[in-house]
């Protein structure tokens, strides 16, 4: 607020911030303006450059930590790549060792499976021969190999070794029947088994004296002589065969060998 006060003075001076007049002889003093208290407002200015670099690190962290894991996970890639490809081969031979061992667990199986089929065919043929009055198979000897049943021995008649061949055909499973029953006469039958016996003995000799024929088994029926078992090769096959039937009161030679050898 101003105010002005009058006093009479004799001359007009100026002294500190008091007007004194001369004509009037009066003092005018005028007081100072009451101080007015400005605030400066800053003017708007740039961020700074702490605060810039402050604000780049902070956008760029979140890149510089993608690359940090991007390149820990290219590295681990690359670490463990030779020990993920040795695992995975170690893998393969477990699952391939796994699948051989299956399929000879299986092939085991069907093997069994057809043993044990086979054997069942052969049990039950020989219980309806022997059950046959036709037949009176007592010296009829059965075997089945892979559902083919085989019929050897002695039987009295032509009828009987028909009989047979029928009765076997009849059993469950039997895919074939290959009869190869000799018919001998009642009254024959003793004279007709010795000279088996004999022709099949002397047939033995013959075959253990050759190293190629040691395992080689014999059977007659008949003067029939029938030969099983592996040989080597081909030759010695036909050998066999030769020298079974060079034995005196052999009819004929049935050859059944197998020949183990890859090159027949």
């Amino acid at each position: 607020m101003n105010s002005a006060t009058r006093i009479p003075l004799l001359v007009g001076t100026t002294m500190g911030g008091c007007i004194y007049s001369s004509s009037e002889k009066e003092r005018v003093v005028q007081s100072p303006p009451a101080p007015t208290t400005v605030i400066a407002q800053a003017p708007a200015t740039e961020p700074s450059r702490a605060s810039n670099h402050l604000t780049r690190v902070k956008e760029e962290a979140p890149m510089r930590y993608a690359q940090m894991m991007a390149m820990t996970v290219l590295g681990a890639l690359v670490v463990a790549s030779p020990f993920a490809a040795r695992a995975q081969t170690t893998k393969d031979k477990i699952e391939n060792k796994m699948e051989q061992t299956k399929d000879k667990a299986k092939s085991t199986a069907e093997e069994a499976k057809t043993t044990v089929s086979d054997s069942w065919i052969t049990s039950k043929a020989k219980i309806a021969l022997f059950a046959d009055e036709r037949v009176k198979g007592t010296q009829v000897s059965v075997d089945t190999k892979s559902g083919v049943v085989h019929l050897r021995g002695k039987v009295d008649s032509t009828e009987a070794k028909q009989a047979a061949a029928e009765v076997a055909s009849g059993i469950e499973g039997a895919k074939s029947v290959k009869n190869d029953l000799q018919v001998v006469a009642p009254t024959a039958r003793k004279a007709v088994d010795a000279n088996d016996k004999e022709i099949a003995k002397a047939v033995e000799g013959r075959m253990s004296r050759d190293a190629q024929l040691k395992k080689v088994e014999v059977r007659t029926d008949g003067g029939v002589v029938t030969l099983t078992g592996e040989v080597p090769s081909i030759t010695a096959s036909a050998k066999a065969s030769e020298q079974a039937r060079m034995v005196s009161g052999v009819k004929s030679v049935k050859n059944e060998l197998t020949v183990r050898s890859a090159n027949r």
